[in-house]
Parts: C-alpha cells; sequence; structure tokens
C-alpha cells in the first residue's frame, strides 16, 4: 500500500493550482503459511487461506518524513524501499524469535513498576512483601480472576468502579499508562502528540498536535516516577527542534534573544503564535515549561553528561528570552505583557469578557521554576559564575510573587479579576503546587490554603486531563480524600456515539477521553497514582501522602523513583506503612524521610538496599547485586 499525506490544512486558501507535495508512505503486509497451503485473492481485497494450518502475517511501515527541517518535496527517503529492506530483514526470523524479542524489548521497560491494591487482607504481606496477586487477561478484552468468576469485559468494569471500586482497576488504569508510553515514544520515534500513535483520522480533532500548555508535558509525567526516562528522549530531541526555530521566532516576534514557543506546535517544530484568538494563541512560555522537564530528568537520573550536553544549552536559550521578556512594572517587580493565562478568559474592569493582561500567574510560576533550575544546574555544572547566572539570580528576587484574591482562592492574574467560569477546565494558577515545586506545605502554607479553595472553587467537572492534574494537585495538598474522588471521577464509561454528553471519562478500551480520545489523562493518571504514593525533593521523600487508607488499605509498589536516582519499594497494611525499602545504584544521598509527622534521615550508600519499618528504623541493609530487583 502506498499514499500521501494532504500537503496543506484543508483549511488554509491556496490558489488552484497549487498542490504541494505531502508526506509519502507505504505499507508491506506479508503472509507466511505452513506448506501445501494456498492464498486466494478475492476482489483485490480479501485473502483467503485454504489447506494450512497456522499463518504469520508480518506488516512494515514508513513514511518519508526526514524531519522538521526537510520538506516533503525535498525528502530523499523511499517508504517504499525502506518498508521492503526492513521486511527482509525480519522476513527470515521464526515467530517465536520474533516475539521473544518484543517480550524482551518491551518487558525490560515494563517490568521494572508493580502496583498492588487491595480492600482487604486476602493479599496478605507474606515474608515482608505483598504477594503478587495471579491475574490473567484473554484475548478478547475481558478479565478473569483467578476465583474462576465468569469473564467480565472491560466496559462492564468501567461500568461497575462506580459501585465496587475495584482497586485492582487502578492497577490496570497505572499501568496501562505506562503501557502507552513505552508504545509510543521510544528512542527514534516522533513525540507523543494528543493521541500518541493511536490517532484514526485525516483531520483529527485539534489536528492530533502537540499542545505545549498542558497536553504534550503531560504526556511525559509518568516517564521519571514510573521509571520510564529512556521513553523521554523523542520529547528532549523535539524540544531541540523547537529551539532551532524559536530562536527564529524570539527574533522576528519579540527582537529577543534564546528561543521560545507557543501553544500550539506540529510536526515541523512550530513554535511561532498559533492562528486564532488571543486566548489560546498568545501564550509564549510553552517552551519555558517544557525545558522544566530537562532539569527534572536530571533530578530523577542524576545524569551529569545529559544535564552538560544536552539540558543546559537548552536552558541557556530559554532563559535568555525569559529574561529579554520580562519588563519592570510597578513596585519594581519583573513582570510579562502581554500575558494569557491558558484558555481562560476574565471580565475587564470595563465589564467586557477579556484574555489579555499582564503577569499571569501561570506565566510568572513558570519563570520561576526555569530560572530556579538553571541556577542549580549551574552549580552542578560549575558555572555559577556565568554572566547570565548573574543576571538570573539578579532577577529571581524580582519576579511578582504568587497572590491571593479577596474570596482567599489563588489570583489567576495580577489583578484579581472577576472570573466569568469558576469552573473551568484549566487549573494553570495552581502550576507552582504541581508539577511546580514553588508552593509546599511545608514552605508556604497560606498558599497551600488557598490552592486548596481553588480546587474546591474549579469543581470536579473537567475532560480527562484536567481530572487527572486535579489528582495530581489534591495529592500534593496530601487530601487523599479529594485525589481519590478524582480517581473516581475519571472511571466512567463513555458512549462513544454520545461523547457529547459526556466530560472526562474512560472509552471500552480504556483510553482518556476529553472527550473526543486524548491520550494525556491515560498518561496523567499513572503520573498522579504515583504521587499519591510517593513524594519526593533532592533531599526529602514523602511516604503515602496522599495514600486513601480507606480505598486502598492493603497495598505494595515496587520499583518508583524518586528524585536523587532513588528507587523505592513500599508496602502497607490496614492503611500503615509496613514496610519501605530504598537504594541507588550509583549515588550516595542524604534523605530526610517522612511519614506522617514522622522524620528521620537516612544516609544510603550507592549499590545497597536499606529497609525500613513503619516506625521508619532501619531494620535491613544488603547489597543490591543480591537483589531481586530490575
Amino acid at each position: 500500500m502506498q499514499g500521501s499525506c494532504p500537503g496543506k490544512r484543508v483549511a488554509t486558501k491556496v490558489s488552484a493550482n497549487e498542490n504541494p507535495k505531502g508526506i509519502q508512505f507505504a505499507a508491506v503486509l506479508d503472509l507466511q503459511i505452513s506448506q501445501g497451503g494456498v492464498v486466494h485473492s478475492l476482489d483485490g481485497k480479501k485473502l483467503k487461506v485454504e489447506g494450512s494450518d497456522w499463518g504469520v502475517l508480518l506488516l512494515v511501515a514508513s513514511s518519508s518524513f526526514d524531519g522538521p527541517f526537510t520538506m516533503p518535496s525535498d525528502s530523499r527517503k523511499d517508504p517504499t524501499s525502506e518498508s521492503l529492506n526492513a521486511l527482509k530483514s525480519i522476513k527470515t526470523l521464526s515467530y517465536s524469535a520474533l516475539y521473544a524479542h518484543h517480550l524482551d524489548d518491551y518487558q525490560n521497560l515494563f517490568h521494572r513498576v508493580s502496583l498492588q491494591l487491595s480492600k482487604s487482607s486476602k493479599s496478605n504481606l507474606k515474608n515482608g512483601s505483598l504477594e503478587m496477586k495471579k491475574v490473567k487477561y484473554s484475548t478478547t478484552n475481558s478479565y478473569v480472576s483467578t476465583s474462576e468468576d465468569d469473564a467480565v469485559s472491560t466496559a462492564e468494569r468501567v461500568k461497575s468502579f462506580q459501585t465496587d471500586e475495584d482497586p485492582s482497576f487502578v492497577e490496570l488504569l497505572f499501568q496501562y499508562g505506562r503501557y502507552l508510553l513505552i508504545s509510543s515514544s521510544r528512542p527514534g520515534t516522533q513525540v507523543s502528540n494528543l493521541q500518541g500513535i493511536w490517532n484514526k483520522d485525516i483531520e483529527p480533532a485539534w489536528d492530533g498536535a502537540p499542545h505545549l500548555n498542558i497536553n504534550l508535558q503531560m504526556n511525559y509525567w509518568p516517564s521519571l516516577s514510573c521509571n520510564l526516562k529512556e521513553c523521554q528522549e523523542p520529547l528532549f530531541n523535539y524540544i531541540s527542534s523547537l529551539s532551532i526555530n524559536g530562536s527564529k521566532t524570539a527574533k522576528v516576534n519579540y527582537e529577543a534573544s534564546g528561543w521560545v514557543a507557543h501553544q500550539v506546535s506540529d510536526i515541523w517544530a512550530k513554535s511561532s503564535p498559533d492562528r486564532g484568538e488571543a486566548v489560546w494563541a498568545l501564550w509564549p512560555m510553552g517552551g519555558a515549561w517544557l525545558c522544566t522537564h530537562l532539569w527534572e530528568h536530571y533530578t530523577y537520573t542524576m545524569d551529569k553528561d545529559f544535564l552538560k550536553n544536552k539540558a543546559y544549552p537548552l536552558l541557556e536559550g530559554c532563559t535568555s528570552f525569559l529574561l529579554d521578556w520580562l519588563i519592570e512594572g510597578p513596585g519594581g517587580y519583573l513582570e510579562t505583557n502581554p500575558s494569557t493565562s491558558p484558555e481562560h478568559m476574565f471580565v475587564a474592569l470595563d465589564g467586557n469578557p477579556a484574555s489579555v493582561s499582564y503577569s499571569s500567574t501561570m506565566d510568572i510560576a513558570i519563570i520561576r521554576e526555569v530560572l530556579s533550575g538553571i541556577v542549580s544546574a549551574a552549580e552542578v555544572l560549575g558555572r555559577k559564575n556565568d554572566s547570565l547566572i548573574g543576571k538570573v539570580r539578579e532577577a529571581q528576587p524580582k519576579l511578582l510573587p504568587t497572590k491571593i484574591a479577596r474570596d482567599g482562592s489563588i489570583m489567576e492574574w495580577a489583578q484579581d479579576f472577576q472570573d466569568p467560569d469558576v469552573h473551568h477546565r484549566h487549573v494553570s494558577h495552581l502550576f507552582g503546587l504541581f508539577p511546580g515545586h514553588t508552593i509546599t506545605l511545608e514552605k508556604t502554607p497560606d498558599l497551600c490554603k488557598a490552592a486548596d479553595y481553588t480546587l474546591y472553587k474549579r469543581g470536579e467537572d473537567g475532560p480527562g486531563w484536567s481530572t487527572t492534574w486535579k489528582m495530581a494537585l489534591w495529592a500534593h495538598l496530601h487530601n487523599s480524600e479529594h485525589a481519590y474522588r478524582m480517581v473516581k471521577h475519571l472511571i466512567d464509561l463513555v458512549d462513544p456515539t454520545h461523547e457529547s454528553d459526556f466530560e472526562g471519562g474512560l472509552y471500552s478500551n480504556l483510553f482518556t477521553a476529553h472527550p473526543p480520545f486524548q491520550v494525556d489523562a491515560n498518561f496523567g493518571f499513572s503520573a498522579a497514582v504515583s504521587e499519591m504514593l510517593v513524594q519526593s525533593t533532592m533531599k526529602d521523600l514523602y511516604l503515602l501522602p496522599a495514600l486513601p487508607r480507606d480505598k486502598w488499605p492493603y497495598g505494595c509498589v515496587k520499583g518508583l523513583r524518586a528524585r536523587g536516582g532513588v528507587t523505592i519499594n513500599i508496602c502497607w497494611q490496614e492503611g500503615d506503612l509496613e514496610e519501605v525499602g530504598l537504594w541507588s545504584r550509583e549515588q550516595n544521598s542524604v534523605k530526610r524521610l517522612h511519614y506522617r509527622g514522622t522524620t528521620i534521615t537516612a544516609k544510603m550508600s550507592s549499590g545497597k538496599v536499606y529497609t525500613f519499618n513503619r516506625q521508619l528504623k532501619c531494620v535491613k541493609t544488603y547489597s543490591l547485586s543480591k537483589a531481586a530487583f530490575s
């Protein structure tokens, strides 16, 4: 099969004789059957196999896409030839060999993390660790329990969750998000967009584009805490491409140095403002938000080579733009102007709806994170005396502080404007709580109280990604009740034939709904569950900070990652910590462990496993080489 993608947007007006070349693609299908079998072609549309007791289908596909800086008309890639060559390379391999290779490739990533949740003590701790439940999944999209219950479809499991609140379904959805990330974002692939790799339309909703005001970032939230760091590589390559185009946008649009990217991008690494209204088009913080992922990658992996060679140059360019973009406002504060809060309007002082103001809370929160990240990175790399870092240190105390509105909520804009839609889907002004780090229970209790009220005002309704963001936000307020309410809110079956009647929810294949289908909430769910179980800074570990003790009283999670290069196992019984194991393969570290008011300091050497009991007393240490951990 061969074909060509449209070479222009359908909505774009071009002259009648203009017909640009689009990306070419090809797919080749090979059918292998047993000796003596015969294959018949039926009307050129179907294949009929007779006299064979087995068949193997091999499908390969390729396109002429050669990166964001090569136009389709200039590409020298031949997708048909590439597909045939790929087929030739695997055609001699047996089915068992191909399957074994697939399992090895996939399970090396997937089996790093296990999660078990239970309402009862049937899965009691055995020899200090929860015994893995035996669960099988049939090939007919159904669930079979070990008690030999009748098979139940996935759709029925989604429906029944509102009444049975089956913890094993939460396990499934958590691991499903990890599966989707493994399957859609690997070294050599494109970045995971609004539909991952599962778009079915020629003209998908919102062009299936990477949106940089929450959606693309959420796609990669589980990559670090859920132990899938390799899956971030396409994201970092994409940021590099954005920085190249973004340097032109910064110069042409803003006469600024460095690089910038706005809200909506595409496979060509578009960095300029999108077409349409300012409420979504005018938002030059997309690249800056992505840059926070660079520093986060280092904090989890402690990979100094990555920090030096990949992250720091991108952070430098982003920071240069931000310093040029900031202007001095009243009181000597550095502010952004013009500014919007993603996709949200306010009532201006003249009573009219508006979206453009100055210094939205999210703008300043993202800038604060980027500036903090590059200062920390410079300290690690011995560059704290660089002139750019000196400018950053001068700017940091001048950033406008986060404000509390008259009603006690976090202000979304620099002025306390009236909000015409208090239940709006975005919670951008809470960026500092999560995924940022500037609003914390220990350091900013007043802001946390205001964030709590902000979430209460926003309500529980919203698309899937909004629901999972609220899960994580409530988790960082250590509010397990409301975090779990968002878990339950997401698990609502969506009828695809009447999806406009829904907001959020799950389809029967467990894809999350905006609606329509967007994959971001699948990833956001996995990340938010991990945040309910473990939270970390470079110095602190918070154990079970938002565990819904009455819903998941028994459980065990193994293989989650924390900042500082630490891997964590936690088991609990009757809603109380039973045991926690920590280790780091390459880093000596000092961590403060926090659990329900108890704090201890643990000194850990690389290559050793440290086991702590519910009183956070270290009861056992042993060599990592003797541990059965991946």
